[in-house]
């Protein structure tokens, strides 16, 4: 049975929390008056975007010319060939040796981001979710899972308007005060701590890469496209390094505005928003109440009692559970960056309790960090 209706009653967050939570597949067709964009999902998973109007400045091709991956020359080759072969533009430039098939895919996945995050800003339109299998052939990116875009894009709400405080055109160029310091490969010399040691603490790839991007006449939006982080993230390491005086912008004389994700978010998303991590964190603090009380009534009852368990409710717990532990990988992401190696450094830093690890059963849930920066999530493999 198809849902639908309107954003301005039913939210994207509302949306894409309903397909994550019952783990849903199909296709998800939100249009508004200029755009149209479908989101396959399978299993609460995004797998694939598509955008039916993209403006020519989002179009592949495009955006790798401006990411200076291609020429304008080699990219006018491509669809011509395209024409003749109707290969998609990517298949035929990785065909052709002008672009390597995991930069190709780098870029592919950062559109796709790119467009998800930019529905944070739709005021307006209507949507349309239809369940069906996912044709996975068309563009292909890695998962996505549906908890997280939201988590990003709440962040992304948060954290723009401080950014546009400091980055405030994408004509805006930027001239370097200082040098970067190196990082430290090894311990600490006889020098003494490294009286660097806080800042670089603060330093990440992405400001060394944008850092280097800094150039004469190089604005906001070529550093941006240069960078391949995405619009949010390349400002965000603009911002970072003009707070710690490692960068001194240049006003623009022109008026082309950044987009601004904190002015044209809707003031009803602002209020899912708030709803739903009130809602995630009653559903914590119930996971978290949960096993002790267990584990009270576990040592009332005693071990001869165990085979009063009952397994479906037991599911039912470890479905709270597995969220619980979902939030904690995210937020220690967030704080420390990669995923741990292993569950018990969510207890370690505190983000955890042991019991949390494999209640409401004997053994432990099963994690497994991925390759892609993802992870998986399972209840005990019985």
């Amino acid at each position: 049975m198809a849902l639908k209706g309107t954003l301005k009653d039913f939210g994207i967050a509302d949306i894409l929390q309903l397909i994550a939570q019952q783990q849903k597949s199909g296709m998800l067709v939100l249009k508004a008056q200029d755009a149209e964009v479908s989101l396959g999902f399978k299993d609460g998973n995004i797998v694939k975007v598509e955008s039916a109007f993209k403006k020519k400045k989002d179009l592949l091709g495009t955006l790798l010319v401006s990411a200076e991956l291609i020429t304008e020359q080699q990219l006018e080759q491509a669809l011509e060939m395209q024409k003749r072969t109707l290969q998609r533009i990517g298949d035929v430039l990785v065909t052709s040796r002008v672009i390597s098939e995991q930069k190709l895919a780098e870029m592919r996945q950062l559109q796709a981001t790119e467009t998800l995050y930019r529905l944070f800003t739709w005021k307006n339109g209507n949507y349309e979710f239809e369940p069906s299998d996912v044709d996975l052939d068309i563009e292909p990116i890695s998962p996505l899972r549906a908890e997280s875009v939201l988590m990003e894009g709440f962040r992304m709400v948060d954290e723009w308007p401080l950014i546009r405080k400091r980055i405030t055109s994408y004509e805006m160029t930027f001239e370097r005060l200082k040098q970067m310091p190196a990082r430290s490969g090894g311990e600490e010399d006889s020098a003494g701590p490294d009286p660097f040691a806080s800042e670089l603490e603060s330093l990440g790839r992405e400001e060394r890469m944008v850092f280097d991007l800094v150039a004469r006449h190089r604005d906001v939006r070529k550093i941006i496209d240069l960078s391949c982080l995405g619009e949010f993230e390349a400002c965000k390491a603009l911002c970072k390094l003009v707070n710690l005086e490692y960068l001194r912008a240049i006003p623009a004389s022109g008026r082309g505005r950044v987009h601004d994700l904190g002015r044209t978010v809707p003031a009803s998303l602002v209020a899912r928003a708030s709803r739903i991590m009130v809602t995630a964190g009653v559903l914590a603090g119930l996971a978290f109440v949960a096993p002790r009380l267990n584990i009270q009534a576990t040592s009332l009852m005693g071990a001869s009692t165990s085979q009063y368990v009952d397994p479906a409710a037991q599911r039912l717990i470890s479905t709270s559970q597995i969220r619980r532990i979902q939030a904690a990988l995210e937020l220690y992401r967030l704080e420390r960056g990669p995923l741990p190696d292993q569950l018990n450094a969510l207890v370690e830093v505190g983000l955890l309790a042991e019991e949390d690890l494999h209640f409401p059963w004997r053994e432990g849930y099963y994690y497994r960090k991925l390759q892609t920066g993802d992870f998986i999530l399972l209840p005990p493999l019985r």
